[in-house]
């Protein structure tokens, strides 16, 4: 049969992923206007083995894919499995159907998900970290990545193609849309945004862990990427993995995200005064936020890439504004290290939310602006003077000056 659907990658590896264009929330939490896709990939051989599989909403296309490679004569011998997420195993009951006499392998703490998840117990074969599993014609080694997002997570290398299937690392959001490999796309342009938001949305509070699976990593001549979502990286596998290295490193740059949370408009003004200051006080690269519109996976990235962070919130029932607390417990989450922190209040009749904020920056040893404005009602023209140089202690933090 001709491969229609599936692409041929190198030397009998096929990828025979899908997208999904219709979830609009991945993991229910982080939106997805440009989708997602679920890569798996097919190796043909002595011995036929699966790559991971997809999220079991796209199954017909993914099964379709399958028969064009194999047909209907052979059969899956081997289905690896690197990371336990429904996404990559919600299929794999479907996929057992087809082909009940497939082994599954996989490591020790994803036997028991397996179970847990699909009662699965029979035909597994665990593998442990650095082991080496001849099958057919093609050797694979596994290297365990715990927390890489999900304890169990692993990474297998293929020695004489070079190639890494690595799981969730070295992946982002967003479909693939006719290109499939890095030297078909316009990466910077279409994914490389939403690769920096997926790291920091899904893998960000365990980047310590990534940092040392990165390192455990180095030692392999990688010649081909193949992760379970985004591009496949044959021209230049170095770009994704100097990507994910800053990213896991914390890396910022020169800029401020100002984020403010307001009811009826004030604080509103309060955060535009502070971005005024930004920018005469030299620094150029300055986004304001507007929590009540601007979804936390979005919010999360930019405090992540931005060496200044402001953050300015109504009082709200003697507390912090409500959609702005929940932001900073997710902040809390993701151990950050590497920002300026500048705080701001304001109020009606009573205090609350300057007061939760500094109980962040305490909690969390953030490196914060002495600076630290409360002010209630509407801002005075003294007061706005004084947001205004608030603005600009943070760009000559920023700035070194």
């Amino acid at each position: 049969m001709e491969n229609l659907l599936s692409v041929p990658i190198k030397n009998d590896i096929y990828y025979i992923g899908t997208n999904d264009r219709k979830t609009e929330l991945f993991e229910g939490m982080w939106p997805l206007p440009k989708g997602v896709a679920y890569n798996s990939f097919l190796v043909k051989g002595e011995k036929n083995v699966l790559f991971d599989l997809v999220r079991v909403n796209t199954i017909d296309s993914y099964v379709e894919k399958i028969n064009e490679i194999i047909g209907e004569g052979e059969k899956i011998d081997y289905i690896m499995i690197n990371h336990m997420e429904p996404d990559h195993t919600s299929s794999i009951k479907s996929i057992l159907e087809i082909y009940p006499d497939a082994k599954l392998v996989t490591n020790k703490k994803a036997v028991a998900m397996l179970n847990n998840f699909y009662e699965i117990t029979d035909n597994i074969i665990e593998v442990k970290d650095g082991e080496t599993l001849e099958l057919g014609d093609k050797k694979y080694t596994f290297y365990m990545t715990p927390m890489v997002h999900w304890p169990e997570s692993m990474v297998a290398y293929e020695e004489t193609t070079k190639t890494l299937f690595s799981q969730d690392i070295f992946g982002g959001f967003g479909t693939l849309d006719g290109g499939i490999f890095d030297d078909q796309i316009e990466y910077d342009a279409h994914y490389h945004e939403e690769t920096t938001r997926y790291f920091i949305n899904i893998v960000g509070k365990y980047a310590a862990q990534a940092l040392k699976a990165l390192n455990k990593l180095s030692g392999l001549e990688i010649e081909l990427i193949c992760p379970d979502h985004g591009p496949i990286w044959r021209e230049d596998p170095k770009k994704i993995i100097d990507i994910y290295t800053s990213l896991a490193k914390q890396e910022t740059v020169d800029g401020c995200v100002v984020i403010y949370g307001s009811m009826y408009g004030n604080t509103e003004m309060m955060a535009e005064a502070v971005a005024r200051g930004l920018s005469e006080g030299g620094l150029k690269n300055i986004k304001v936020r507007d929590i009540t519109k601007t979804s936390n996976s979005y919010l999360l990235s930019d405090i992540w890439r931005y060496k200044g962070v402001i953050i300015g919130s109504c009082s709200y029932d003697n507390n912090l504004f409500p959609p702005m607390d929940y932001l900073m417990t997710e902040v809390s989450h993701q151990r950050m290290k590497n920002n300026y922190w500048g705080i701001f209040g304001s109020y009606s009749w009573s205090g609350g939310a300057l007061k939760t904020l500094k109980k962040y920056m305490e909690d969390g040893k953030y490196d914060v602006l002495d600076t630290q404005l409360e002010i209630q009602g509407a801002a005075t023209e003294e007061e706005i003077k004084k947001l205004i140089e608030f603005g600009k202690e943070m760009a000559a933090k920023i700035l070194n000056k």
